[in-house]
């Protein structure tokens, strides 16, 4: 079986993200046309973005992944840097923290 999405563009997920922490798209529905990887990898990398350690990141994508899970998906979110992520005024960390 091929794997339809080995290559995800870091790019993409950077500017995904950038949306998702926009809170003026506040609500907002994170999916893909064609199944759980690229919206796994986002939110993972989101995770990240809130501190989460990374075994709950990787917990919680095989929890939704389910049989679609995918080592290269976790190999992406592991290496994902979000250090040299920048958050603007109109974004704000999802989570406990902002509450």
């Amino acid at each position: 079986m091929q794997e339809p999405f080995v290559n995800i563009p870091e790019d993409t997920v950077r500017e995904a993200l950038r949306i998702v922490l926009d809170v003026r798209n506040h609500p907002i529905l994170i999916h893909c046309n064609r199944g759980k990887h690229r919206t796994g990898c986002v939110v993972g990398c989101l995770r990240k973005l809130q501190r989460w350690c990374l075994s709950s990141v990787f917990d919680e994508y095989q929890r939704f992944a389910a049989a679609k899970a995918r080592v290269s998906d976790q190999r992406f979110m592991e290496l994902f840097d979000v250090s040299s992520f920048k958050p603007s005024g109109n974004r704000r960390m999802l989570g406990p923290a902002s509450k």
